[in-house]
């Protein structure tokens, strides 16, 4: 069973800065599998349904939602099978819990990082 570890959500002011970070529990999958797996981050902000944020494929090629692009950036780490989302400019609206997911088959999804952003 994998599990996604998240780490680095908090309470910022608005114009901050956070990183999160997104890690498999333990070190279960070789580094040249875990680089073959897409990984993305989307966020759920009070009603059911979770929205896309980001994604990077294991050519490195990302992709953004219209609402974060210029401002958050998706990066990873296969070496330590991490994936992390760097948040900047932060605005009210990214208020939200934070999922981390590692597709594949069968995909996983990480616990939540609450992320919350203050005017």
């Amino acid at each position: 069973q994998v599990q996604l570890v998240e780490s680095g959500g908090g309470l910022v002011q608005a114009g901050g800065s956070l990183r999160l970070s997104c890690t498999t529990s333990r070190r279960i999958f070789a580094e040249n599998i875990f680089a073959s797996k897409p990984m993305a981050w989307y966020r759920q902000a009070g009603g059911p349904q979770r929205s896309f944020v980001a994604r990077i494929d294991s050519g490195g090629y990302t992709d953004y939602a219209d609402s974060v692009k210029g401002r958050f950036t998706i990066s990873r780490d296969n070496s330590q099978s991490t994936v992390y989302l760097q948040m900047n400019s932060l605005k009210p609206e990214d208020t939200a819990v934070y999922y981390c997911y590692l597709g594949g088959t069968p995909a996983y999804w990480g616990q939540g990082a609450q992320v919350t952003v203050s005017s």
